[in-house]
């Protein structure tokens, strides 16, 4: 999005004015609005009350995946894969649907469990057998990446959403290049989980730029939560991947 030139004329309240600002204004068409005219003030949040919902909401569903993954694991390596795989998908799409196109939050926080769940099934069946050291180093970078991701697209929002259409091509690309592999039966290198575990930590930056950029509001709050919370599983995946691989 290019922003329309300052009117030099404009009198600032404050000399230390932040363009950062003014940019997220524009985005969500002026504090306070929706869609450049709905007001919907009357859930309004504040910044900090908004970016700690995402942050306990982000927390909830990833405590849930822990759960999960130490109490049912021994449950879920029994289901059929297919079946796995194709319910992890139309529950995960109609999930991510259900919360970006409701305005009720907690039908958006049904949505959100939509994605949380299924994935929580995959990831506990995917860290069977892996060593505790690897998993907690994966843990502890995700954590550290996704706190400085977050920060970033806290302060640089303008460039983290001007960085959106290249990260959708390079995941897309990455995704298409996984699936090529897979049908001819070649090993994955390595560097993939790399480039991957970069792109999703970008994505964390863009997805939370955002999140700046809606209403302030609990269901604003939630419908942020699904790609944020997709990002950092992912970013976990790779790390613990690639660190796995370099321990084999």
């Amino acid at each position: 999005m290019r922003r329309n030139n300052y009117d030099r004329n404009r009198d600032y309240p404050h000399p230390s004015y932040d363009a950062s600002e003014d940019f997220l204004r524009e985005a969500r068409g002026d504090r306070g609005y929706y869609g450049g005219g709905r007001y919907s003030g009357s859930g309004e949040l504040s910044t900090a009350q908004f970016n700690l919902l995402i942050g306990v909401i982000l927390l909830f569903g990833l405590f849930l995946n822990y759960l999960m993954a130490k109490y049912c694991t021994e449950y879920f390596i029994n289901i059929n894969p297919v079946v796995l795989i194709i319910g992890y998908l139309v529950l995960g799409f109609v999930g991510i649907g259900i919360s970006n196109t409701s305005d009720n939050p907690f039908i958006s926080f049904i949505g959100y469990l939509m994605v949380v769940v299924p994935t929580g099934v995959l990831i506990s069946i995917f860290v069977v057998g892996e060593e505790g050291a690897v998993i907690l180093n994966a843990i502890l970078t995700t954590i550290g990446v996704t706190v400085v991701m977050i920060i970033a697209g806290q302060v640089f929002p303008g460039v983290f959403m001007s960085m959106g259409r290249a990260l959708v091509v390079a995941l897309s690309a990455l995704i298409v290049v996984e699936i090529i592999m897979l049908i001819a039966g070649w090993s994955e290198p390595g560097f993939v989980d790399i480039i991957a575990a970069i792109i999703f930590s970008g994505l964390i930056g863009y997805d939370w730029a955002i999140a700046q950029s809606r209403p302030h509001t609990v269901d604003g709050a939630v419908d942020a939560c699904a790609g944020l919370y997709l990002d950092v599983i992912n970013l976990f995946l790779r790390i613990e991947s690639s660190s796995s691989r370099r321990r084999k």
